[in-house]
């Protein structure tokens, strides 16, 4: 029986060989598919922040960081967010900073201070001169992390820079740093050493020479945070910067080993200095004497606990003994810190404070949620709920219709949203919590779209079943490791461990800590297929944080399995990958598994991705990375062999774009998308050689890909969820397709269905609807036509779009440009003829959506056929109508739209007519030999006038006009094309009647506009032509 097995597995690798095999290509270059685009559908939920700054005496405008996403401002105090970074840099942001002299200046300091499991880094300092609309890198560019950038009040040229540095190793390129030239150099003023960088730094309100800074010693390691060591302390200058005075060991301050601290000083009164301190007799120190001696006056755990991932301070701008602290919850004083009031804003988890100068009451706060906004000091906040910037661990979907997105988002729920709508965006409405929690991995039921499964720290596994409502929790094992190492654990449970169902048991769940677990019945039991399929290195298991605070949430569990898949090719083919660095394969469900590390691969490597070859039998590649180790290299490996041996392939990825996720695309060997640090990655030949894919996607780290329909979806740690919506062109460009000067790709299968594809800046970005046309030009001339012509199945013209329209054939504008080209079309056929200033009220003349089938578009140049492809148009499976419904809908607009069209049309003649009569009687200057001429004329205006009354309203003028002038047949009719357009049904047998019966009505007025056209107006031109009227006459 397994030989049996094996052999058809191995027919259907070679079945699919054969059906998409291409030869394969090294690269193409990106100017033959730059019309593909991503498109972020949201969730519009805030993500992280760190940094926020507002401007004095401009109320409305302020700026932010996202943790992932880059620099944001608001123009309109948080209604609207836009981000002004894109272009230039993005990712992790530590720091933003206006000039108050020159608000046009802004810095920006990049990577992040909040340090935990998922931190990024950055790549050093920015600047714009003109209020973010440009931007420099100007330097700094291994700094890793800066979490304060400063400028001095009255020079915006001198500007200091926090460093952190490295995380994950000692470096020299940590401390503050000062320019005096705005960025083109910089000299290292303060170092404490190699492991300890500055988190906090403030210029004295008051005294610009006077300055304080915080110098931290903290290091990540895959599996472990150490927060405090030598290096840590609080410094002074007094000469703007340019030497510093360690006052650790001033009179009041904490002895022992000290942590994070965060200092400020007074605007009010510069001898009120705070200090927020981790250490064993930690919390707010004041000195009232410029930082010469100091007294412990508030010690509660509320504003020191989890001191890494917050300890930041406040003075209040008007108020010499208000002052706020940031933690879960933020904390205001108003007795100079002896106690505190707590505090929400929007989101939890507070990591920085803005308070405008002059108005108190105004300020900004950054959390896990964003930036939110007040006027009233806390009071009140503007929304998170308009910022794209949500950081999501992984990606998955299902096969509902339209199928949905599934992730976690770090510090908030997990989601599950529409990836199209037949809406105008991708809102709130559109999208809903699921399964479990901030740093899952999720599972749809392959039987239930409605059932979920979810993950997060801690082991938690919940099912969801969102038809019922009803939410179980089914942990592989209920024991809470809250405050734990690693260590006391029968399983180790990583934040972000793995779940997925088998693709040949839809009954069977995989979900792994140190071991593979398996359960057939929904989680009421699971049974252990593996041993433990790490290093279980002693080492690596201990507690987590200290030397003063620990810190055990369950993302520092090392030794886990962090990947896994079972094979869609072929049954009981198991692999997974650990964090610390080893890949396991079985063959046989588990019954026996084997060490398939790669021998060349790095020591603790941590396997982030594991995806199957769909061409090849034992074919996969493994993603990992070591940028915990201070290693920012990709790795990308791949087998053909079961992982006997293997193959580094990362040529052309920059060499600290480490890499996290890989999807092969199922359509065309060889092809493959890389997700990093920093972007996206695209091969064509199998990872021997990459190029970036970015396309119009920001610059963000990539955490998981998935396809699913011919579409990408990238999950991002930073900015929401990103979709391209055809990934056909990729499967289609050769080298003899790329020949060509001018060529369609064949357009993909589209589904009959609406949506718009405009943007918006509070909601996601929808699918067009219609269908994408991708076409390439490689040279256009301003004297060029370009057209796109849509044909139905039996050669029927529907409609051009041209570069140079020809209005006599309705043609419609088509843009076009040099390269690669996108259009939508979306699917409807003509309008019915238009009058110019025509007012009718809720009526349609838009012509019937294009009925499921198949079509030709043809691509032509300067009127010859360049290029032709056909595409089928599918019916939208959620609708109940049949094919003869649809017909007889697409009829009967059909018919309405040519009677409308016929209806315009007399009613133009009889303006033209009008118009002509009235150049006629003025051009008579003999009124009383001309009498006939004029009476006739006369009567044919005046009737033709009636007649016209009766087929339209002339007397609305204005778009409201209709509620005092009754609508007329004209409008009744376009009224029912309006009725009769909504969804997809046959019309109304009583929607039938009312046609017939004003088409008839119509007719009657019709008739006798053509009677006046066929006699009184041929008889009036002959008059005309007897008589000796000049039309033209001259003074």
């Amino acid at each position: 029986m397994k030989k049996y097995l094996l052999v058809v597995s191995c027919l259907f690798f070679i079945s699919a060989h054969k059906v998409n095999a291409q030869k394969i290509v090294s690269k193409f270059s990106e100017e033959y598919y730059k019309s593909i685009e991503w498109r972020n559908i949201g969730p519009f939920r805030g993500g992280r922040s760190a940094a926020v700054t507002g401007v004095p005496n401009k109320a409305n405008l302020y700026y932010f960081g996202s943790t992932g996403g880059g620099v944001w401002k608001t123009t309109d105090a948080g209604n609207t967010w836009s981000n002004i970074s894109d272009g230039y840099f993005g990712g992790s942001v530590g720091s933003v900073a206006v000039s108050e002299y020159d608000n046009n200046v802004i810095y920006v300091g990049n990577g992040e201070k909040t340090v935990r499991g998922n931190v990024s880094s950055g790549d050093g300092m920015w600047k714009s001169v003109n209020g973010g609309k440009t931007w420099q890198h100007i330097g700094l560019k291994k700094s890793r992390h800066i979490p304060r950038v400063r400028i001095h009040p009255k020079n915006p040229d001198i500007v200091f820079a926090a460093v952190l540095g490295d995380l994950y190793k000692s470096s020299e390129e940590r401390g503050v740093f000062k320019s005096a030239d705005g960025g083109n150099s910089w000299k290292k003023v303060l170092f404490a050493n190699s492991d300890a960088g500055a988190v906090d730094l403030i210029i004295d309100p008051n005294n610009s020479r006077i300055l304080y800074a915080s110098t931290w010693n903290v290091r990540r390691t895959p599996y472990s945070l150490s927060s405090g060591g030598d290096g840590s302390a609080i410094w002074k200058s007094t000469d703007e910067g340019e030497t510093w005075t360690n006052i650790s060991k001033n009179d009041g301050l904490p002895k022992g080993i000290w942590g994070i601290s965060g200092i400020t000083v007074s605007p009010v009164n510069s001898d009120i200095v705070w200090a927020l301190i981790e250490n064993k007799d930690g919390g707010v120190y004041k000195s009232t004497d410029a930082g010469e001696t100091w007294k412990l006056i508030n010690s509660e755990r509320k504003l020191r606990q989890r001191a890494w991932y917050y300890t930041r301070i406040y003075a209040d701008t008007q108020d010499e003994n208000t002052m706020y602290v940031m933690n879960v919850q933020y904390h205001q004083s108003k007795d100079g810190g002896k106690t505190f009031k707590t505090f929400n804003a929007p989101h939890g988890d507070h990591h920085d404070l803005w308070i405008s100068p002059e108005d108190n009451q105004r300020m900004i706060i950054a959390d896990d949620g964003g930036a939110q906004i007040s006027f009233d000091a806390g009071e009140n906040w503007s929304t998170m709920m308009n910022q794209p910037t949500s950081q999501f661990y992984r990606v998955v979907t299902d096969n509902h219709f339209p199928y949905r997105i599934y992730g976690a988002q770090q510090d908030n729920s997990t989601v599950r949203i529409s990836h199209r709508t037949d809406g105008r965006s991708i809102g709130e409405s559109d999208w809903e919590g699921t399964a479990g929690g901030e740093s899952a991995h999720i599972a749809v039921d392959p039987l239930n779209d409605d059932i979920v499964y979810g993950g997060s720290y801690g082991g938690l596994l919940t099912r969801v079943n969102h038809k019922t409502g009803e939410r179980r929790a089914i942990n592989v094992w209920p024991d809470d490791p809250m405050g734990h190492g690693a260590e006391d654990f029968k399983y180790r449970f990583q934040w972000n461990y793995p779940i997925f169902f088998s693709p040949h048991n839809k009954k069977k769940m995989y979900t792994t800590s140190n071991f593979v677990h398996i359960t057939y019945n929904e989680g009421q039991s699971f049974e252990v297929i593996s041993p433990d399929l790490t290093r279980n290195d002693p080492k690596t298991l201990e507690s987590s944080g200290g030397p003063i605070t620990k810190d055990n949430t369950g993302v520092e569990y090392y030794g886990t399995i962090f990947a896994a898949t079972e094979s869609p090719f072929e049954e009981n083919l198991i692999w997974t990958g650990s964090d610390d660095g080893l890949v396991h394969i079985t063959t046989d469900g588990g019954k026996k598994w084997s060490n398939v590390t790669p021998k060349k691969m790095p020591e603790w490597m941590m396997i982030n991705c594991i995806e199957v070859d769909p061409f090849t039998a034992g074919g996969a590649y493994i993603v990992g990375t070591r940028y915990k180790l201070g290693d920012y290299s990709p790795y990308i490996y791949k087998t053909e062999d079961y992982g006997k041996n293997w193959k580094l392939i990362t040529t052309g990825i920059a060499s600290e774009h480490f890499t996290r996720a890989l999807r092969s695309d199922p359509k065309r060997k060889g092809l493959l998308y890389a997700g990093t640090e920093n972007g996206m990655y695209i091969s064509f030949d199998d990872g021997n050689n990459w190029n970036p894919f970015q396309l119009n996607l920001p610059i963000v780290p990539i955490t998981d890909l998935t396809i699913k329909n011919n579409n990408l979806i990238a999950a991002t740690q930073g900015r929401s969820f990103w979709v391209i919506d055809d990934l056909t062109p990729l499967h289609q460009i050769n080298e003899s397709l790329i020949s060509n000067d001018i060529f369609l790709y064949k357009p993909m299968d589209s589904y009959r269905m609406g949506g718009s594809g405009r943007t918006s800046k509070t909601a996601g970005q929808n699918h067009p609807g219609g269908v994408l046309i991708n076409y390439f030009i490689k040279n256009i001339e301003e004297k060029d036509t370009i057209s796109l012509s849509f044909f139905e199945n039996n050669g029927k013209h529907i409609k051009t779009f041209s570069t140079i329209p020809d209005a006599e054939q309705e043609e419609e504008k088509l843009k076009v440009e040099k390269g690669a080209n996108q259009f939508n079309w979306n699917l409807q056929y003509p309008d019915a003829e238009k009058v110019k200033g025509m007012i009718l009220w809720w009526a349609s003349l838009s012509g019937p959506k294009a009925l499921p089938g198949d079509y030709t578009i043809k691509l032509s140049k300067n009127g010859k056929v360049a290029s032709e492809q056909t595409f089928t148009l599918l019916k939208d499976p959620r609708s109940s109508a049949t094919d003869e419904d649809l017909l007889a809908q697409f009829n009967f607009i059909i018919e309405i739209q040519e009677k409308l069209t016929e209806t315009h049309k007399a009613l133009k003649n009889i303006t033209k007519i009008k118009e002509q009569i009235k150049q006629l009687k003025s051009s008579i200057t003999d009124k009383e030999k001309n009498k006939e001429i004029i009476e006739l004329a006369d009567k044919i205006v005046k009737d033709l006038t009636k007649y016209e009354n009766e087929l339209y309203q002339t007397k609305s003028k204005s778009n409201q006009d209709p509620l005092n002038f009754p609508i007329k047949l004209n409008n009744k009719l376009a009224h029912l094309n309006s009725l009769s357009s909504i969804g997809d049904y046959k019309p109304t047998d009583q929607s039938i009647e009312f046609k017939n019966e004003v088409i008839k009505l119509i007719d009657d007025e019709l008739e006798k506009v053509y009677s006046i056209f066929e006699n009184e107006v041929k008889q009036l031109n002959k008059k005309v032509k007897q008589s000796d009227i000049e039309l033209i006459n001259l003074d």
